[in-house]
Order: structure tokens, then sequence, then C-alpha cells
């Protein structure tokens, strides 16, 4: 691991290990579903650093990913509170992608989940193949920007045929026209020549 993602998650991980112990000793334990730029650090896939966590949702006793409206008042406060000490926002995991859900996630998303242990917090961190259809979709839908989700996926460095999956997933989640060509256009960035080849 480079001097450069030690130190971009040095933060995260002292934030998810003060909060882990601040749930421990009021007696709780929650289990989240992490994405975005968070869980890239977290499986020491990219350097890039981030400002929050983004939490998906739980992960029920069945193993299966289930929305949350809103935090857990108990949870809010030890986020808020851990915030305060480390001088971070007092959103800093909060739940900004949780309408993901709503849409679906990837056949198998929950299978995939890898956990890491904090004290009384467990995080589920997204497996590299579906944070590459997450990001895809993000990147088709920014595009023309090279934005941070184009950079997180080269980062990724998956196979062609992953982000042919990847695309067949984040086409339901926009059928227009226009986020077609832009779907297309950031395959062909890519690599993978022709956005067709995924729906076969």
């Amino acid at each position: 691991m480079s001097t450069t993602t030690a130190s971009n998650t040095g933060w995260l991980d002292e934030a998810l290990a003060s909060l882990g112990a601040v749930l421990e000793a009021r007696g709780l334990r929650y289990e989240l579903v992490v994405v975005g730029g968070a869980s890239l650090l977290l499986r020491r896939i990219t350097s890039r650093p981030t400002k929050d966590v983004d939490v998906l949702g739980t992960r029920s006793a069945a193993g299966e990913v289930v929305a949350l409206h809103g935090l857990p008042e108990p949870l809010a406060m030890a986020i808020a509170d851990v915030g305060l000490t480390l001088g971070l926002a007092p959103d800093w995991l909060n739940l900004g992608p949780a309408s993901l859900l709503e849409l679906g996630l990837p056949v198998g998303f929950a299978d995939r989940l890898d956990p890491q242990l904090y004290g009384g917090l467990t995080m589920w961190v997204a497996s590299p193949f579906d944070l590459a259809c997450l990001k895809l979709y993000a990147a088709a839908d920014a595009w023309p920007a090279r934005d941070r989700h184009l950079a997180d996926l080269l980062a990724l460095a998956r196979s062609r045929d992953d982000l042919r999956a990847a695309a067949t997933w984040v086409r339901t989640h926009d059928p227009s026209p226009a986020f077609a060509e832009n779907l297309a256009a950031v395959l062909r960035h890519l690599g993978v020549e022709d956005s067709d080849d995924a729906d076969r």
C-alpha cells in the first residue's frame, strides 16, 4: 500500500474504528453496507480522498441488503459524536445513495459483500464487480465529463466481460436513448468497442 493511500484512508479508518468503539461502549451494534469512494479506499483500490461514507442500507440476518429510511437515532447520535471529536462533518456517514435500492442492485450483490469489523460496527463493502456497475452508471450519467467516476472505473481495472455485464445492469436504470449513447461512449473509452456486445 502506498504512502498516499495510507494517508487518505487514515481519517476513514480512525473514524470507523472510533464509531465502532462508541457503539460497542453503548451496547449497540449495526451492520451497514457501504459503496462509493469510501468502499474503494477500504479495499485499497484507489487513493482518491473522500470526505464521507456512503451507506446503501443495512444487512439483515438473512444476508439481504435492506433500505434504511433515515439512520436510527442512536447510530446518528454516535456518528455526530465521532464527527465532533475528530473534526468531521456531522453527516460524514450518510445515506447518500440509498435510492439505488429502489431500482434494483446487480444480481448477487449481497452475496459478494465483504465484512470489515470495527467493534460494534460491521461495514459490508461492495465487491469490485458491483462497484464497477455503480461507477459505470455514474460515469455514463456524467459523460462527457471525465470525472472521478471514470477514474475509479479505470482503477478497478475490470475485464471487458465484466464491463459488458455491468453495462447490462446499468441499462435497467436508464433505458433512454441519450443515456445509451453516453454509456456506449464510456465503454469505448474503456476499450469495449460496441456497447451492444453487452447484450450478447
